[in-house]
């Protein structure tokens, strides 16, 4: 999205319509998975209301109970 904003000057592009972030990373190590929502607003990918969660935790483990309970299993 920053570089349709950016470099295209795509002004139209929505944001997220809402953010999650499962990772058992942290920004103290400079990673890209580490990085928090308030990063990804300078980006242009979010608003400053989009909805933010962050799920400190190993993805196979979270993210099929997740996925599981959003299909209703």
């Amino acid at each position: 999205v920053p570089m349709l904003y950016q470099d295209m000057e795509r002004t139209d592009t929505p944001f997220w319509s809402y953010f999650c972030q499962i990772s058992d990373s942290t920004t103290s190590y400079g990673s890209y998975s580490g990085a928090v929502p308030n990063e990804k607003i300078t980006w242009g990918k979010l608003d400053i209301d989009t909805p933010k969660f962050i799920i400190e935790s190993d993805a196979t483990i979270v993210a099929p109970l997740i996925f599981a309970y959003l299909l209703g299993m």
